[in-house]
């Protein structure tokens, strides 16, 4: 009998101290981990930093290539928002169970561009146009890993063999932005968002298949801990603030 007591004893303090730790997730907020590409670090800080004046959660991001992320997502990492530079990428994370189906949403849409050095008069009108040209370096994400690579990959296929012995394969787009700002590549291949960031660095010399071929999706993690937190950080994100944030960094809507 006393141990039956214990036992329901025990169960009832178990129980208080659950909803004492989700009241106090309620009233203080909570941590909420957002997994996002690479090419969207600066606009994603500034949302975040606008989102603080409207909630008590503390946003934690992770910013990498989107092949990277859904790697580290596959392997348990504790996500909470993830946010693709490609459908593709977050498909493969709908297809793992790691997404439920139906949930992702394209929330912006980019470009992606040829880039060169400011500083060289390096006139490119075509794909082809790289292949003839005088240029020794190509920087473009590793397209195993990351969605501009493989954008690349597409957009080039005419000349991508050709250029292979040329090319410098960096992590994420943002590598790659580094190695043309830098003159380590003569030219790159990286979204027009990135390029607008060094302007005064790199010129657009030439835009990689169509307007707005590039799609964004976002969406929660099926395991996450913070489903509505996820949900809305999202909305937000959706929001008149954050589509007026994602168009000063030049990302459209889709």
């Amino acid at each position: 009998m006393n141990r039956r007591i214990r036992k329901v004893g025990m169960a009832c303090i178990l129980a208080v101290a659950m909803f004492s730790v989700n009241a106090a997730s309620k009233a203080w907020g909570a941590d909420v981990l957002v997994a996002a590409a690479a090419s969207l670090t600066n606009a994603f800080d500034d949302i975040i930093k606008a989102y603080k004046t409207h909630t008590r959660d503390v946003i934690q991001t992770n910013y990498a290539a989107s092949g990277v992320l859904l790697r580290q997502i596959e392997q348990g990492a504790p996500m909470d928002v993830f946010a693709s530079a490609d459908e593709a990428t977050m498909q493969k994370a709908v297809d793992l169970g790691k997404i439920k189906a139906g949930t992702p949403i394209v929330f912006a849409v980019n470009d992606l561009v040829v880039i060169v050095p400011s500083s060289l008069n390096i006139r490119i009108n075509t794909p082809k146009d790289l292949a003839q040209s005088g240029i020794k370096k190509i920087a473009v994400g590793n397209p195993e890993s990351v969605p501009a690579g493989r954008y690349a990959r597409k957009a080039l296929d005419g000349v991508w063999n050709t250029l292979a012995d040329r090319m410098v394969m960096a992590e994420n787009v943002r590598q790659v932005l580094d190695y043309v700002s830098r003159g380590e590549a003569e030219a790159g291949v990286v979204y027009r968002t990135d390029a607008m960031l060094k302007k005064d660095e790199v010129a657009i010399a030439l835009l990689l298949g169509q307007e707005n071929s590039v799609k964004y999706p976002i969406a929660p993690l099926a395991g996450s801990a913070h489903q509505e937190e996820a949900a809305k950080f999202i909305e937000f994100v959706r929001g008149p603030q954050g589509r007026e944030i994602l168009g000063k960094y030049g990302f459209g809507q889709p």
